[in-house]
């Protein structure tokens, strides 16, 4: 959970993205695990912190 926060993501909206998108994904498949990590540049915006947001602007 730490590196989700220092990625600018909330805990719980990241953990139940993950949990949404987990059972739906070829786990053996590198790629497509990871999408899943946390520093990826396309994780919804629901799962990011709104004070990472601003600071960012």
């Amino acid at each position: 959970m730490q590196t989700a926060k220092e990625n600018g993501l909330q805990p719980f909206g990241f953990l139940k993205y993950l949990f949404e998108q987990l059972p739906n994904i070829d786990t053996s498949n590198v790629e497509a695990v990871d999408k899943l990590l946390p520093w990826f540049s396309a994780i919804p915006d629901h799962c990011q912190s709104p004070v990472f947001i601003a600071h960012e602007k």
